[in-house]
């Protein structure tokens, strides 16, 4: 079963990372975290995007805009193409 947070030093482990690593990319804002006491806890869905194997609801609002804005300014010339 997965846990819902991790520990810096088990993020580390999964990324593949040293806990300091994990930690500069947490304070450079690369890596969302949470702070609890002294320490950082990374969530599970953090994790899986770090890993590439999620999405996360910022990068997916940027695909959906950028989508929707190719969309708005090349509707013509999609509608060509699909006709080929």
């Amino acid at each position: 079963m997965d846990k819902k947070y991790y520990s810096t030093i088990e993020a580390g482990r999964i990324l593949h990372l040293s806990r300091v690593a994990v930690l500069k990319r947490i304070k450079s804002g690369k890596l969302k975290a949470e702070r609890v006491g002294k320490n950082y806890i990374v969530s599970n869905e953090t994790v899986m995007e770090a890993l590439g194997k999620s999405i996360g609801k910022e990068k997916k609002d940027k695909i959906e805009h950028a989508v929707k804005k190719a969309t708005e300014q090349y509707k013509t010339t999609f509608k060509l193409l699909g006709k080929e």
